[in-house]
């Protein structure tokens, strides 16, 4: 990788960083000022992501075929796949126990401010809800183990 193009993805990082933040604290105080902020950090989010795609496919040949050669030998499809899953398993189940817990937790909330005396059945349904995040990291942890 050159300088040009680590000076280039250093400055594309850190604007992906601060300039949704300003079109944050800039803006007026209205909804305006939420939806230029969340669409400048996924335009900045994407233009990373296609810059960092770039710059990884930009290299020469020759120099990819002598660092990887013993790299793919080694690696082959099943290891990527194995580190995809992991990926998956782990942020699929975070998200389900985040909706999980939203949904638990509200709830819950309504229930205690009725009823005081339940705030430990209620604690426990919280509780099942993120019992599914760590059921998959748990699964995330065998199949590394696996590679």
């Amino acid at each position: 990788m050159t300088t040009i193009t680590k000076i280039v993805f250093v400055i594309a990082l850190i604007l992906s960083i601060f300039v949704p933040f300003g079109y944050y604290f800039i803006g007026e105080k209205n909804k305006k000022r939420y939806k230029k902020s969340i669409a400048s950090n996924v335009f900045f989010f994407f233009g990373t992501l296609v810059i960092a795609t770039i710059v990884t496919y930009s290299g020469s040949s020759t120099a990819l075929a002598a660092e990887g050669a013993t790299a793919a030998s080694s690696a082959g499809l099943a290891t990527g796949l194995g580190y995809i899953a992991a990926a998956l398993v782990t942020g699929l189940s975070c998200i389900g126990g985040g909706i999980a817990v939203a949904s638990a937790a509200s709830a819950a909330l309504g229930a205690i401010s009725e009823d005081p005396s339940i705030f430990g059945k209620s604690l426990i349904f919280a509780g099942l809800a993120e019992g599914v995040a760590l059921y998959g990291l748990i699964i995330s942890f065998m199949i590394l183990g696996k590679l």
